[in-house]
């Protein structure tokens, strides 16, 4: 018995892996049900009668197929994983430089944080507002990705990105808080 996935040769690319198209605006049924084809096919079960090779070679995929839906689940490393497919590098952890009209914004809604703390209707506004503020960024993402093919864009809307979900996550524990 041989592992049979659906084109392990391009396990050096998550989207061929599972026979997708390399693109930002991914169908995420299309992801899940890939998936979950890979996994049946690699299950431990299926392989418990063959050689440790085999066995090792099941597992490698099973793992492999976890990461790869995983990356390609999430917009954010979705996104990094393109750039990073075209040799573009976000540099996270070092590039923190943020066009002024984006660095306002933020400071505007940290200050809105801080005055309305006690607010739950003022924060929960605040919230829709955010959430447009990251359906647009993800809708530029997408153009910058799928159309425009400029992955040094991309990797900017991505830093911009991580700055609201982290920001998001502040202010919906804010709300929670209150409720």
């Amino acid at each position: 018995m041989s592992v049979v996935v659906a084109n392990p040769s391009a396990s050096d690319d998550y989207f061929r892996f599972f026979g997708l198209n390399q693109q930002f605006t991914i169908d995420l049924p299309a992801l899940e049900q890939a998936y979950l084809a890979i996994q049946k096919e690699v299950h431990p079960d299926r392989h418990a009668r063959g050689s440790d090779t085999e066995q090792r070679l099941a597992m490698q995929m099973a793992t492999l197929a976890n990461t790869a839906l995983q990356t390609l689940k999430n917009p954010v490393q979705r996104g990094l994983y393109i750039c990073q497919l075209h040799c573009v590098d976000a540099k996270l952890e070092t590039n923190t430089a943020m066009p002024a009209a984006f660095l306002m914004k933020q400071m505007e809604w940290r200050e809105s944080l801080d005055e309305q703390a006690d607010d739950l209707p003022a924060l929960e506004k605040l919230m829709d507002e955010v959430a447009v503020s990251k359906q647009d960024t993800l809708a530029e993402i997408a153009q910058a990705i799928d159309s425009a093919k400029n992955y040094q864009r991309a990797a900017e809307l991505l830093r911009g990105l991580l700055f609201i979900d982290k920001f998001a996550i502040e202010l919906d524990d804010a709300i929670v808080a209150l409720a």
